[in-house]
């Protein structure tokens, strides 16, 4: 990925780690020894995940680096923050150089503080429920593919609400995460190909300034019906797409799918032998994600978080499927190449990437 040069900045980095840590809160009450243990077991379920997730997969990342850092709520927003600064890097060059040749750009009257607080308030209400994310565009010493976060407040709040086996559901974490981390080094050229999806939505950026007010004025509209409860079919991302960025958009949306689905197949498909309670684990924690608030789904739907919940069901139908009729050995085909890849409408129907790759 670039790196952070890109002229002036459309965003105050530094204040939305700030506002998202203090908006964040620290999680819930634990002793220092509570906290110790949390980190210690995250740590240990970790490395151990790893053999699990290639039995069960077949995939091997031993021979690619990428290491396993268990951190509180601020850790992760000071680490989203940085790789939010360098994904958006190729987009605020392009916007620098629209902005000189457009004084009038839209986005010179947000300002970068503005914006700043905007992605800060966005990170803190991701950072109180995410239990755990890969990054694959950290770039680390020793040529690192990528780092595997674990955020132990969350992992604790979620086994208290839910009232499970501490020592079962943080394997059951790990295994989903650990797997993440595995598809990433078992099969580097994925990071390849994120960062080019990634040039190419850029390359698509509509700059004209017209077209960024109106796509603002959308935006606007869109909050407005979240506010007032209205249904939103549409999120944040989607009001600032041209046909080609939602072109790729459909392109990563089948990828994460397929590694969401992926990832949530192999943390139950480990069995009761490795985590007993696992049955108990999966009925109450998708019952703890259907029983969100209305407000809570609101903003869920206009940050496309209803859009990731689609991709944990959809991509796991669809590894189900192909596992179950070619075996894991043949779904591993999907890692073989971009290619291999399926689209939005084979991730729908499996037996159309079934057929297309196996004949």
């Amino acid at each position: 990925m670039p790196t952070h040069d890109a002229g002036p900045e459309f965003v105050d980095w530094d204040l939305a780690a700030r506002t998202g840590r203090r908006l964040a809160g620290s999680g819930p009450p634990v002793s220092p020894a509570q906290a110790e243990s949390a980190v210690a077991d995250l740590r240990r379920f970790a490395a151990e995940a790893e053999g699990h997730v290639r039995r069960v997969t077949g995939l091997d990342g031993s021979s690619a680096s990428a290491p396993v850092v268990v951190v509180d709520r601020g850790g992760w927003i000071a680490a989203n923050t940085e790789s939010l600064r360098t994904v958006v890097a190729p987009l605020m060059r392009k916007l620098h150089h629209a902005r000189e040749q457009r004084p009038t750009n839209p986005f010179d009257y947000l300002g970068p503080k503005a914006t700043g607080v905007e992605t800060g308030i966005f990170l803190a209400f991701i950072a109180g429920r995410v239990l755990g994310q890969f990054d694959p565009f950290h770039r680390g010493a020793d040529a690192e593919l990528g780092r595997l976060l674990l955020v132990a407040p969350n992992v604790v709040h979620v086994e208290r609400e839910l009232d499970v086996s501490t020592d079962d559901f943080r394997l059951w974490v790990c295994l989903h995460e650990e797997t993440h981390r595995v598809q990433f080094t078992a099969v580097p050229w994925l990071r390849d190909h994120l960062e080019n999806e990634i040039k190419d939505f850029v390359a698509a950026t509509q700059v004209d300034s017209g077209a960024l007010t109106a796509n603002l004025r959308e935006l606007v509209q869109a909050l407005l019906r979240a506010v007032r409860g209205e249904r939103e079919k549409l999120n944040l991302l989607d009001l600032m797409q041209s046909p080609e960025q939602r072109a790729v958009v459909r392109r990563v949306t089948a990828l994460m799918s397929l590694l969401e689905g992926h990832a949530d197949v192999v943390m139950d498909r480990v069995g009761p032998d490795i985590v007993p309670s696992v049955e108990t684990i999966r009925r109450r924690f998708q019952r703890r994600r259907r029983g969100a608030s209305g407000a809570d789904r609101a903003v869920r739907r206009v940050l496309g978080m209803e859009a990731k919940m689609r991709q944990y069901r959809d991509g796991a139908a669809f590894v189900n499927v192909v596992v179950d009729r070619v075996g894991m050995e043949g779904f591993n085909q999907v890692w073989v190449s971009a290619e291999h890849l399926p689209s939005m409408d084979e991730i729908a129907d499996p037996s159309a990437w079934i057929e297309r790759v196996h004949g």
